[in-house]
């Protein structure tokens, strides 16, 4: 087992996990870190325990859009987003990931927005 210190929103936690995982723990840390100063940087400050729960609900949107993609995926539907690339032509892949941020860009602003007024 490794123990490692992992640094979110400016304090250090030590983590235990198991040998090899400690590169994967740390970009989760810093994906974590990343999500609090975005939405610090965007509602500015409401109190850390508020701000970190706030981000987990974004993640936790981040997560649950993937998966029901994946599902959909699996199932053999085409999201909008990538039905609406692939009829534009030439650089599906590149319009498909362009219109997919788009969209998670909305979403993260809308949840942001809702908590905001809250």
């Amino acid at each position: 087992m490794a123990q490692i210190a992992l640094t979110v929103h400016g304090r250090s936690y030590q983590v235990t996990c198991d040998d090899g995982q400690e590169g994967h723990l740390v970009k989760l840390a810093e994906y974590i870190d990343r999500k609090l100063s975005e939405l610090e940087g965007s509602i500015g400050q409401v109190g850390e325990q508020r701000l970190l729960f706030m981000s987990c609900l974004l993640v936790a949107d981040e997560l649950f859009d993937a998966r029901r993609q994946i599902d959909g995926l699996k199932k053999g539907e085409t999201p909008l987003d990538q039905a609406a690339a692939s009829n534009q032509g030439s650089g599906g892949g590149e319009a498909q990931a362009s219109l997919a941020l788009e969209s998670c860009a909305q979403r993260i602003e809308a949840i942001a927005a809702r908590l905001q007024e809250a």
